[in-house]
């Protein structure tokens, strides 16, 4: 029988937060590496890229996503989540390299496919981790420090791109992306074995068959379905998949759609810094005001902040004005994914939490699949620079419809 953890004692948040920022740092690299490469990709005449290969590129990398958030998500909640992260981190490594030394467009995206895989595992499997472990009243800040570091991650990108391209290679990206794998020992020493605290104990009767495993999955997916989280369950799926299409569409698309708006390679990788950036920092001030009660408002208020700074940066602006609304797209566009798994965190159960994260994120991921190649064929149909940043604004105007639609109290029940 697997044990049930005990509560983390205090002294061990801080070092399970630090972890989970580290591993979602990896998250946020790899997910702003596509823009960053981007340009650079399209001036090598050698790969023979054009402009709809970011968009296809960006859909096979979150075409893999799902498969990651859904297995990860209920891994998490059968065996704990010390091994299904532990493996997820090796895999990406092991991806980024096969991605690195890919020699032709099909090689690279397959190398995406896979490094989609394993970045649709993390941030279920460190939401759930860091909520079991958030102190009470402190888990959107908690959740807020770790999805921050996405933002971090893709900053350090945007960092490298910006003093590596374009004189060297894009694949230098990619190599710095294998270095991640030096965290596999330290996941394996610091996140504790076994279930979540208030796991069901009827969830371990099957535990050594097949049909058992298979049963309990299909249980665990049913309960999200149950009377009370039916219509919560929808809606948060529907408000991820936006969340996904806008975060996945502006991260792939944001240098190059700025680039055709007449900035060069440097000045449109300044703007991605300036968006990563206020996506960590801003996140960390929203989520202080969304454990005080108003998690709704806030989702709903970063899916409208979103749309209005992507909005203001189609048009022509003093740079510094510009840089600063950059920031501000960047809190609302990935500040909406972040208050949606917060959401999700708290609409759960911890028996359930992981499951929850990981099939509406895997849901959610079908977004992220959509979301680059619908940019592609936005830009590729309209000649006007502006059309990039309009078709930006859409997933985010129907992602703060749906969010006011989601239930008040975002609990289906007692945990």
């Amino acid at each position: 029988m697997t044990a049930t953890l005990a509560p983390p004692a205090t002294r061990m948040r801080t070092g399970m937060l630090a972890l989970a920022c580290l591993v979602l740092f990896i998250d946020g690299y790899d997910l702003f590496a596509l823009g960053t490469i981007g340009p650079s990709l399209l001036h090598d005449r050698s790969w023979g890229a054009h402009p709809s290969t970011l968009g296809t590129l960006g859909s096979v990398t979150a075409a893999g996503m799902p498969f990651g958030s859904i297995l990860a998500g209920w891994s998490a909640d059968r065996w704990g989540r010390r091994v299904p992260l532990a493996l997820s981190v090796g895999w990406i490594s092991v991806s980024m390299l096969a991605t690195a030394l890919a020699g032709d467009l099909t090689q690279l995206g397959a190398g995406r496919f896979c490094t989609g895989i394993g970045i649709g595992a993390l941030a279920p499997l460190v939401s759930a981790l860091v909520s079991d472990g958030a102190p009470a009243g402190r888990r959107t800040l908690h959740l807020a420090v770790a999805l921050g570091s996405i933002g971090v991650g893709g900053t350090a990108s945007a960092l490298l791109g910006r003093f590596l391209l374009p004189e060297h290679g894009f694949q230098s990206i990619f190599w710095i992306g294998v270095v991640p794998v030096v965290l596999v020992p330290l996941i394996w020493v610091m996140v504790p074995a076994g279930r979540p605290q208030h796991a069901r104990p009827e969830a371990t009767r099957h535990e050594t068959t097949r049909v058992g495993a298979a049963r309990d999955a299909w249980r665990a997916v049913a309960e999200l379905f149950s009377p009370s989280a039916r219509r919560g369950t929808v809606l948060l799926w529907l408000a991820t998949f936006m969340s996904m299409a806008l975060v996945y569409s502006t991260t792939a698309w944001l240098p190059t759609v700025m680039m055709r708006s007449g900035y060069n390679l440097g000045s449109s990788l300044e703007f991605m810094i300036a968006f990563s950036v206020g996506a960590s920092a801003g996140g960390l001030v929203v989520s202080l005001l969304a454990d005080r009660g108003h998690l709704k408002l806030v989702t709903l208020g970063t899916f409208v902040l979103a749309a209005l700074a992507l909005l203001t940066l189609s048009s022509n602006q003093p740079r510094p004005l510009l840089l600063a609304v950059s920031a501000l797209a960047g809190l609302g566009s990935l500040g909406c994914q972040n208050m949606i798994i917060a959401c999700m965190s708290a609409f759960y159960p911890p028996h359930l939490r992981g499951t929850g994260l990981g099939v509406g994120l895997g849901a959610g991921r079908i977004g992220a699949i959509v979301g680059p190649s619908y940019l592609s064929a936005a830009t590729a149909m309209a000649s006007s620079p502006r059309t990039g940043f309009v078709a930006f604004m859409i997933p985010a105007v129907l992602g703060a419809a749906i969010v006011a639609l989601l239930p008040r109290t975002l609990s289906p029940g007692p945990e």
